[in-house]
């Protein structure tokens, strides 16, 4: 039987506002007291793993291990058809950019150009189908773990729209709508995501 959260702390693996606070709006209704991990100064630890579930596991382990407090991490993606399933665990990467002088950081406007650009060398006719990816990842301090994927399914758009969301929202269209995510508001998106498809399993079977 999966172990289950309490009335405890938990502690959110990210330093991504964006994923933080769709994250704390989701867990809501579950009375946790939410905490991210860069509150806290954790380091964020290197996402070595080549899936979505070995990066959200390594996230949320080193949360719990260095907190001492179960942890709750994400990893997810966009996974474009006609690139063979890329950007996928590379996506936050392909946003990456060095500058000559000044810190690193990244160019979401860059990573979603990139894609567009991948898709053009294919021609017109290129297949814009893809989806969004999330695995979310309970970590507890002794070594437990849980595991609940979800996802979106869609299609890619250019130019970018819209002024909500993060990521490659602005050029991601869920099926069945006209708009992106960058032009849902947050409950409308909360509603449809990838993440919410993992959380409503994951609400199942820790809450249910």
């Amino acid at each position: 039987m999966t172990r289950r959260l309490g009335a405890e702390t938990l502690v959110i693996a990210t330093h991504n506002a964006g994923k933080l606070k769709e994250i704390a709006a989701l867990l809501a209704p579950y009375r946790l007291s939410c905490i991210s991990a860069a509150s806290l100064g954790l380091d964020e630890p290197a996402e070595t793993g080549k899936t979505f579930v070995e990066n959200a596991l390594i996230k949320a382990r080193a949360a719990a291990q260095a907190s001492g407090l179960p942890a709750l991490a994400d990893d997810s993606g966009l996974c474009v058809d006609a690139l063979g399933g890329r950007p996928g665990v590379y996506t936050a990467d392909w946003a990456e950019r060095q500058w000559f002088e000044g810190p690193a950081g990244r160019d979401w406007y860059m990573a979603m150009g990139k894609v567009e650009g991948l898709l053009c060398e294919q021609g017109p006719d290129a297949d814009r189908s893809c989806h969004f990816a999330c695995v979310l990842a309970i970590a507890w301090p002794d070594g437990d773990s849980a595991v609940y994927e979800g996802r979106a399914q869609g299609t890619l758009t250019w130019p970018p729209r819209g002024k909500l969301g993060f990521g490659y929202d602005p050029v991601f269209v869920p099926l069945g709508e006209s708009r992106t995510f960058a032009e849902h508001q947050p409950d409308e998106k909360h509603a449809i995501s990838h993440r919410a498809d993992a959380f409503a399993k994951l609400v199942a079977e820790q809450f249910g």
